[in-house]
């Protein structure tokens, strides 16, 4: 990562541990910090020209979120790629889970959701058409909002924890990610949407159960890779 322009970048905006954060996850799902690496708050501070409170917070929130570990005298170090036996239970809760979740959430939709939801999938969209490479890490987080979101708009608490404690689709990108991989997660999201829009709560539950169905079937040739 260049210094100069990521320290431009990080003064543009207007959260500097929120950019670290998501500079980070842009990292670690493109494997730009491999699984096991050491990840030292003093070097990556200077490496973003901040101070070590801004790196320390991203790094207690990835390590809240499975992308880091941290253990004792060692510091943190980006965390081991999931088993593919994990992988394949993560898709089966999913598919248990989210159509669900789906349903319940179309039940309980409000405007407001619906347009949180819109302007997901828009900023999505926009990411995709531009580079899709530089823009792994927000991708994925975009993804992963729009996913959280559903959960937490179905009324059910357990279903929202219990699909938060995943962390699916932050390792989800770590194993594979290309254009066409977004580009169809789009629109999936965007029938998913439309359904919930409508009010159509079983269309809306087959919608969700037709993209993990989906997204299983494009990600499953690549467990191998970490067996």
């Amino acid at each position: 990562m260049d210094s100069e322009t990521t320290r431009a970048q990080l003064a543009q905006r207007h959260s500097i541990g929120d950019d670290v954060y998501e500079a980070l996850v842009s990292d670690l799902i493109a494997l730009r910090i491999p699984p096991g690496e050491r990840m030292s708050v003093d070097a990556l501070a200077r490496e973003f020209g901040v101070s070590q409170t801004p790196v320390r917070a991203a790094l207690i929130r990835l390590e809240s979120e499975g992308l880091v570990v941290k253990k004792f005298n060692s510091g943190y170090s980006a965390a081991p790629m999931p088993s593919s036996a994990r992988f394949r239970d993560v898709y089966a809760m999913r598919l248990l889970v989210e159509p669900e979740a789906a349903a319940l959430a179309t039940i309980q939709q409000t405007t407001e959701t619906c347009l949180q939801l819109r302007a997901l999938c828009e900023e999505m969209k926009q990411l995709v058409e531009g580079d899709t490479r530089a823009n792994y890490g927000r991708f994925a987080l975009l993804d992963g909002q729009f996913h959280a979101l559903i959960a937490h708009s179905c009324a059910n608490e357990v279903i929202a924890e219990t699909l938060e404690r995943l962390y699916a689709h932050m390792h989800l990108f770590r194993l594979r990610y290309h254009s066409a991989v977004a580009e169809e997660a789009v629109k999936e999201h965007l029938a998913i949407l439309t359904a919930m829009e409508m009010g159509d709560v079983e269309a809306a539950r087959a919608a969700m159960a037709a993209h993990i169905t989906s997204s299983r079937a494009r990600m499953e040739p690549f467990y191998q890779i970490i067996d």
